[in-house]
């Protein structure tokens, strides 16, 4: 197995806890077993999902390698023995969803690359494997979805994506670069949780 494989797989654990812990700390009567997984397995999939359709890249990952799958099992049967720690940490949730997104936009920019798509294509792809599982996950639960809050989501995405291609046109190694871009995403992202920082506002002038 390569690094590239394992941080992926890695990833994939990450945001199947995030989705799972997400589904198990809703109070509503629909978190059962089941929902809290299903939850859990459309967050990990879902973004990698789009990406290998609109690369055709057939069949998508999760079909395509069983590892997927027991990564995904992991990251449920983690949260099932561990929610009531878990969920104790305010925070658990933002620290799973911020590695995960990360992790996807890196590994989303990488495999766009490796199919000669351009740059600009390729960071768009990074992001939507990042962001697009959290989308599904967020409606699933009746929340309005992180990428139309207010708080920089994306936008950080975007730019992790882009360091990673500049890394990469200069030749950086390919791990080193993964580990530096995700973590700059990450990065990103605890900064701006932890100002309040935000985009400027567009409101439609009366």
């Amino acid at each position: 197995m390569t690094f590239s494989n394992a941080i992926e797989l890695f990833g994939i654990m990450v945001f199947a806890i995030s989705g799972a812990l997400a589904a198990s700390d809703k109070k509503t009567h629909h978190n059962d077993l089941f929902s809290v997984f299903f939850t859990g397995f459309l967050t990990a999939i879902g973004g990698g999902t789009l990406r290998d359709i609109t690369l055709g890249n057939y069949p998508v990952a999760w079909v395509r390698d069983s590892n997927v799958l027991w990564s995904i099992l992991a990251g449920f049967l983690l949260t099932v023995a561990l929610a009531k720690y878990l969920i104790q940490f305010r925070r658990t949730l933002f620290l799973f969803d911020t590695i995960g997104t990360g992790i996807f936009t890196v590994i989303g920019t990488r495999i766009s690359l490796s199919y000669g798509v351009n740059p600009f294509a390729a960071v768009i792809l990074g992001m939507v494997s990042a962001v697009f599982g959290g989308v599904i996950r967020d409606t699933l639960i009746n929340e309005i979805p992180v990428i139309f809050r207010k708080e920089i989501y994306a936008t950080a995405c975007i730019a992790g994506a882009i360091l990673y291609i500049f890394l990469d046109f200069l030749d950086i190694n390919r791990e080193w670069n993964t580990v530096i871009s995700a973590s700059a995403i990450i990065a990103i992202r605890v900064v701006v949780v932890k100002y309040n920082l935000s985009l400027p506002q567009f409101k439609i002038p009366e």
